[in-house]
């Protein structure tokens, strides 16, 4: 999975300072099932781009699951985890450019507080549910939405095309906020996560939204999706946004990401499942 981001701020090579990544250099980083490469495919005093390559190993991904019993379904193996925009990129790209999501730039701080020209290209990024969600979600934040939905098989044109889309983003925007936009946003387009969503994700979204989510007129459904349509965690989600009550010290705990990224067990959702309908229920006592 690839994204980029480019800049014609002048002089644009000031991209590595941002990023705290040298353009002059390839760096990897290894990530919970693969590694992550950064490097520049260009960098000159007019333009500027920076790519995240995520190289994601699908039998370490097989392997990495839990709960799943001795029994191995084939779509364990055939899917399209390790070539889609998805929350492994989103984790990828806090773990790598940290630093830019704190808005954080020694020596540059102005320009890391400044607003510049900046484009993101993110490909084979997964829209479901709606062709339109895209510019849904992003317009509203100020983009302007380049998308070209991939093809099926381009050697069978019948076949229709796929959910698939290439996407570029432009706009005028303070670095970090970019980031933090499509941190939210690339697990709420694909509507999967590839960790265990609980509690915790509240302060996730919470922290990473804060400036804008409050705003947007798809916050519920940003809510819903980030959430893996956890109802429950949703609603507290959307009070904590409008003020109705504080986030509960438990959402505190500072988790690194890589503590998050737990596998999803299908113990854990069946679980789950049982408790949602039970407090929907809300019945005297439960027997088992």
């Amino acid at each position: 999975m690839l994204l980029t981001i480019t800049t014609t701020h002048r002089p644009a090579s000031d991209l590595g300072y941002l990023l705290h990544k040298h353009p002059d250099k390839m760096q990897s980083f290894p990530v919970s099932v693969g590694k992550a490469h950064v490097f520049y495919p260009e960098s000159t005093e007019e333009r500027c781009t920076v790519a995240l390559q995520l190289d994601i190993d699908p039998i370490s991904l097989v392997r990495s699951v839990r709960g799943g019993g001795r029994q191995k379904l084939l779509e364990h193996y055939v899917n399209d985890r390790p070539y889609v925009a998805s929350s492994f990129l989103s984790v990828a790209l806090n773990k790598v450019f940290r630093s830019a999501f704190a808005g954080a730039c020694s020596g540059k701080q102005e320009l890391a507080d400044a607003e510049i020209p900046l484009e993101m290209a993110i490909y084979s990024i997964p829209c479901r549910g709606d062709a339109n969600l895209l510019k849904r979600l992003f317009e509203p934040l100020g983009y302007e939405v380049e998308a070209q939905q991939v093809a099926l098989d381009v050697k069978f044109p019948d076949w229709g095309q796929s959910v698939y889309f290439n996407v570029r983003l432009r706009a005028d925007k303070r670095l970090r906020d970019l980031l933090h936009h499509a941190y939210v946003l690339i697990p709420v387009l694909d509507k999967e996560k590839h960790y265990w969503v609980g509690d915790a994700e509240i302060e996730k979204l919470l922290r990473h939204g804060k400036e804008w989510l409050a705003t947007h007129p798809e916050k519920d459904l940003i809510a819903s999706r980030y959430l893996k349509s956890r109802r429950s965690l949703a609603r507290d989600a959307l009070a904590q946004l409008n003020g109705e009550e504080s986030v509960p010290a438990e959402h505190k705990t500072g988790s690194s990401e890589e503590a998050l990224e737990k596998p999803i067990r299908l113990n854990d959702q069946r679980i789950e499942a049982i408790l949602e309908v039970v407090k929907q229920c809300t019945p005297a006592s439960v027997l088992d």
